[in-house]
C-alpha cells in the first residue's frame, strides 16, 4: 500500500475518547526513564509532553543527581530516583521493584547515560513482560535491544544517525528511499519505526504514514524528547503503536508550525509543549 500523508481526518480516529465517568489512572499512567549529569532536561521535556497529551500520571525516573532539579521544574511530575548516576543493572532492578503495577506505557533513553547495556536490556524486557507499551529513543536505540522487541508493542523514534546505529542502514535524503528503508526494517523486526526528519516516516512494515513538517525552527534541542513523550502519552490510551506514533508525529508537527508562526525561528522545546493543548483540543472526545 502506498504511504498516506497524515491529516486531521486520519488522526482524529487514532485518539481515544475519554469517559465522562473515568477516574485518575484510567486515562494513562506513563513512565519516563532518562537523564544524566549533562542532559538533565531531556526526561523533563518528555514527561511534560506526556502530561499534555491528557495522561493522568507520569512517573519520571532520573539519576539521583538530577532529582532536585527535576522536581523543581514542575510539581506535576512524580520523580523516582535512580540509585546510580548511570543506568546499571542494580539500579534497574531496584527501579522495577518500585514501579506501580498498572503502568500503561513508558519511554526510555532521552539523555540517558547507560553504564551497562545489560541494564537497558533488563529494563526493556521487564516492562514488556508486564505488557507495558514502549517508546525507545536516543541512547536506548542500540542493536542489542532489537531481538527483545520483536512483535511487541514498541515504537522506536530515531533520527538518521540513530537509525544507522540501530539498523546499520543509512537513510538517504530521498524520501522514497527512506520510506522503503523504514518499511523493510519495521517488517524485519516486528516494530513500529518513526524516522524523524523534515518529513517523518512512520511504518509498521505494512502501513506507512508521512508527516510533512517543513518547520526549520524545530531543529532546536529537545523537540525529539517532546516527541518521545507524546508517543508514550498516546500509547497509554491506544495500544496500536502505528496509530500512536503517527498521531504523536502529527501533533508535534502542528505544534511546531503554530509556534513557528508565532515566534519565528526562536522557539524552545518548552514553547512546543505549551502549544500541545491548543492543537490537541479539537480532537478531544468525551463519551
Amino acid at each position: 500500500m502506498d504511504p498516506l500523508i497524515l491529516s486531521s481526518s486520519i488522526v482524529e480516529n487514532f485518539i481515544a475518547p475519554r469517559k465522562s465517568t473515568s477516574r485518575k489512572g484510567e486515562n494513562g499512567i506513563v513512565l519516563v526513564v532518562g537523564g544524566s549529569y549533562i542532559y538533565h532536561g531531556a526526561p523533563i521535556l518528555s514527561s511534560l509532553a506526556a502530561l499534555r497529551t491528557g495522561t493522568d500520571l507520569v512517573y519520571t525516573c532520573v539519576p539521583k543527581i538530577n532529582v532536585a532539579s527535576t522536581r523543581s521544574v514542575s510539581p506535576n511530575l512524580i520523580v523516582i530516583p535512580l540509585v546510580d548516576q548511570k543506568l546499571t543493572l542494580g539500579a534497574v532492578k531496584k527501579l522495577v521493584g518500585a514501579l506501580p503495577r498498572n503502568l500503561h506505557s513508558a519511554t526510555i533513553g532521552m539523555g540517558l547515560a547507560i553504564q551497562e547495556k545489560n541494564s537497558l536490556l533488563h529494563l526493556v524486557k521487564s516492562l514488556l513482560d508486564r505488557d507495558v507499551r514502549l517508546s525507545l529513543d536516543a541512547s536506548a536505540l542500540i542493536p542489542e535491544v532489537l531481538p527483545i522487541l520483536a512483535n511487541k508493542n514498541v515504537v522506536v523514534t530515531p533520527h538518521a544517525g540513530e537509525f544507522k546505529r540501530l539498523f546499520g542502514d543509512i537513510p538517504s535524503n530521498s524520501i522514497s528511499e527512506r520510506i522503503e528503508l523504514v518499511k523493510q526494517n519495521a517488517s524485519k523486526y516486528g516494530i513500529t519505526i518513526l524516522l524523524k526528519g523534515p518529513t517523518d516516516v512512520i511504518s509498521d512494515g505494512n502501513m506507512t504514514y508521512l508527516c510533512k513538517k517543513n518547520t526549520p525552527a524545530m531543529t532546536v534541542g529537545g523537540t525529539g524528547d517532546v516527541l518521545s513523550g507524546l508517543v508514550a502519552g498516546l500509547l497509554a490510551t491506544n495500544r496500536n503503536c502505528l496509530e500512536s506514533a503517527a498521531t504523536a508525529s502529527f501533533i508535534c508537527g502542528l505544534a511546531g508550525k503554530e509556534i513557528q508562526d508565532k515566534l519565528g525561528l526562536h522557539m524552545t522545546s518548552m514553547d512546543l509543549i505549551d502549544c500541545i493543548p491548543s492543537v490537541m483540543k479539537p480532537f478531544d472526545k468525551i463519551i
